[in-house]
């Protein structure tokens, strides 16, 4: 793509790009063009051109405003109900500003003119309009797609996510006012962590600015990487599943947590569990036993265990019990799947 265009330049305030795109229509000359040679085929209205406007322009005695037209593809960009209007006069030509920006950006201000003069796009043309820019500039922040569009960004985050799904297409988004910010913190760590590795000599700025995330940011994701850690911490990545399961949950619906339970209230369990001759006399038994045991060591001594942490291993140890804990989920859904299928069987 040109200089035209924002894939070049991500840090483009998405406004001002507009603005230079009409800005470059409004400093071209105005020609006159045959009509035959006029494409008029890509409108971003779905029904075409209204027969009662167009003959209602056809009559009228007023000048109006020359066309916008895409020179390479000679696809009229903003005037069609003009254009209409001049074939039903009977006129070979018409007057035309150039735009010699890319076909993108062609679409963009095509929806762009119909919003701020002339009939109004439909509801339906807006939505279609919202689906073709998110195809061609998904680095577009929801705003900037809504300020072109018409339409609210929440319905263009929800558009969006009915595309492409829970992480997006795009792994940073271009706002307003042109700042570069990632989806989310981890997306943006974990592309910083693969440019670290393809390119180890590249500078801290040239990481952040091709991750959407702050140069301190890409340092700590390159001391995690020599430390052979996981770019993404795993606190942050909890709350990235968090969030895409807020984001995926039905409208008014809400999804039950489970109450976190005391140690007295374990505590019964794990004696009943103790007394059981199966895990007593047995060396699976007795190691799931002793596990049990750390365990209610750890919560009872948690507030000595957050007073006495060394503040530089605090980040470490919460990943170990992030993970360690997701290992325990895990096999507990296991033994409790297993439950089923054997009581199923029974039955």
């Amino acid at each position: 793509m040109s200089s035209a265009g924002l894939t070049e330049d991500p840090a483009c305030d998405v406004l001002a790009h507009i603005a230079k795109c009409q800005q470059s229509v409004a400093r071209s000359p105005v020609v006159k063009v045959p009509i035959a040679t006029l494409v008029a085929d890509d409108s971003p209205r779905a029904a075409g051109e209204d027969n009662d406007h167009v003959k209602a322009l056809a009559e009228s005695e007023r000048a109006y405003p020359p066309i916008m037209v895409h020179r390479r593809t000679m696809r009229v960009i903003d005037g069609g109900h003009r254009l209409r209007a001049a074939q039903l006069r009977g006129h070979t030509h018409i007057a035309v500003r150039f735009f010699d920006g890319e076909q993108e950006d062609a679409f963009v201000l095509s929806v762009v003119s119909n919003a701020d003069h002339g009939m109004p796009l439909s509801r339906a043309d807006r939505l279609a309009a919202v689906n073709r820019i998110l195809g061609f500039y998904p680095e577009w922040s929801d705003r900037a797609i809504a300020s072109v569009t018409g339409l609210s960004a929440r319905k263009v985050a929800e558009m969006r996510r009915d595309r492409t799904g829970a992480h997006g297409d795009s792994v940073v988004r271009v706002g307003m006012d042109g700042r570069v910010r990632p989806v989310n913190r981890a997306q943006g760590r974990e592309l910083a962590g693969e440019l670290i590795k393809a390119n180890p000599e590249a500078s801290l700025r040239q990481i952040a600015k091709a991750a959407g995330i702050s140069p301190a940011t890409v340092a700590d994701v390159r001391n995690r990487l020599r430390q052979g850690y996981d770019p993404v911490p795993v606190t942050l990545r909890k709350e990235t599943v968090r969030r895409e399961q807020e984001a995926h949950k039905p409208a008014g619906g809400s999804v039950a947590r489970r109450r976190t339970r005391s140690l007295d209230e374990l505590t019964p369990i794990f004696d009943a569990l103790c007394k059981d001759p199966s895990l007593r006399f047995s060396e699976t038994g007795r190691i799931v036993l002793r596990l049990f045991d750390s365990c209610a060591a750890v919560t009872r001594e948690r507030s000595r265990i957050l007073d006495n942490v060394p503040a530089h291993c605090r980040e470490q140890v919460a990943e170990l019990l992030l993970g360690y804990a997701e290992i325990w989920q895990n096999l507990a859904m296991e033994l409790s799947e297993g439950q089923r299928v054997v009581s199923h069987q029974a039955i």
